[in-house]
């Protein structure tokens, strides 16, 4: 296992009961670098990244994280880790800086008063130092959230969708402060369902029920999915998407006003329309693919390990 990863697994697996949440899940993220982790919900995102963090134990698999083993070191992986979780998980009657200050007492951090006061000037949190964390806004909580989770200058950051609900300008300057922190050399593993966020990664992983089934950049994703997309405008788009949609072979999604389709590559849109009396009807348009026709694709031909 190279000291160029910060993330290094192989095998991964973790059962629930009866039920296998993450399978056979292989993932490796090189330092510095910033890992797009994606995934409709339920497909084992974030019990991934609680075995990452040494919170829960795998049934199976091994790896390294920071050097450490997952299994036997998960104390120390902890210590050098900053995990930033779904839900808001800081005290709402307490101010932001006093949450700062239990967090840096959790640590035994040494000269916390300064770490604390270079924390709130980092994220701009300092005006707002004595407000209470639970009437914070969700942007704002989001930047007291991950002030608390540098504040011991961990080396990893997993963050698990921490952008959910947050309005365009706060997830652009959250993303702003992620990207300067990656270009220190911190590394970043973030799940979210944000396609705008995906392509703002270094690398991505899309899992779903469980398994790993595509990684690389956003350009290698889109082309190993090998699929052709076309969109579709015009007058009654619901009846295309509806005459369309009934053909297993295309995958029809509405996009505002048009409608893309996706298929595997070497597909015959114009031709399908043409054979089935609908040539004309509507303006087709060959398409650049984008990552949400891939994660859809990806998503709708997983097996369902629910069922």
């Amino acid at each position: 296992m190279s000291a160029d990863y910060a993330i290094d697994v192989r095998g991964l697996t973790k059962r629930f009961g009866h039920r296998t949440v993450v399978d056979d899940l292989s993932i490796q993220v090189r330092r510095g670098e910033i890992c797009g982790f994606l995934g409709p919900n339920g497909s084992g995102k974030t019990t991934t990244i609680r075995m990452l963090c040494g919170l829960l134990e795998p049934d199976a698999g091994e790896g390294r994280c920071l050097g450490h083993d997952i299994r036997t070191d998960a104390r120390r992986i902890k210590r050098r880790v900053g995990y930033m979780t779904q839900r808001f998980g800081l005290y709402d009657d307490l101010s932001i800086e006093e949450n700062l200050d239990f967090v840096a007492r959790v640590y035994g951090m040494p000269g916390r008063r300064e770490v604390i006061g270079a924390a709130l000037d980092r994220l701009g949190l300092s005006a707002r130092r004595g407000q209470l964390a639970g009437s914070l806004s969700g942007g704002w909580k989001q930047r007291l959230a991950l002030a608390a989770c540098m504040l011991h200058a961990p080396e990893l950051l997993l963050l698990d969708e921490p952008t959910a609900g947050v309005d365009p300008k706060a997830r652009r300057d959250f993303w702003q402060q992620i990207h300067g922190l990656a270009a220190e050399g911190l590394t970043v593993l973030v799940s979210t369902h944000y396609m705008d966020e995906a392509e703002r990664c270094h690398r991505l992983a899309y899992i779903s029920y469980g398994k790993l089934l595509a990684a690389g950049s956003a350009e290698q994703v889109i082309a190993q999915a090998a699929l052709s997309t076309w969109e579709l405008r015009g007058d009654g788009l619901a009846d295309a998407a509806a005459r369309v949609g009934a053909d297993a072979r295309w995958m029809v999604v509405p996009f505002g006003s048009a409608v893309h389709v996706s298929a595997a590559a070497g597909a015959d849109l114009p031709g399908w329309l043409s054979a089935h009396g609908l040539a004309g009807r509507w303006t087709v348009t060959p398409i650049a693919t984008g990552l949400e026709d891939v994660f859809i694709s990806l998503t709708e031909h997983a097996p369902d390990n629910f069922e």
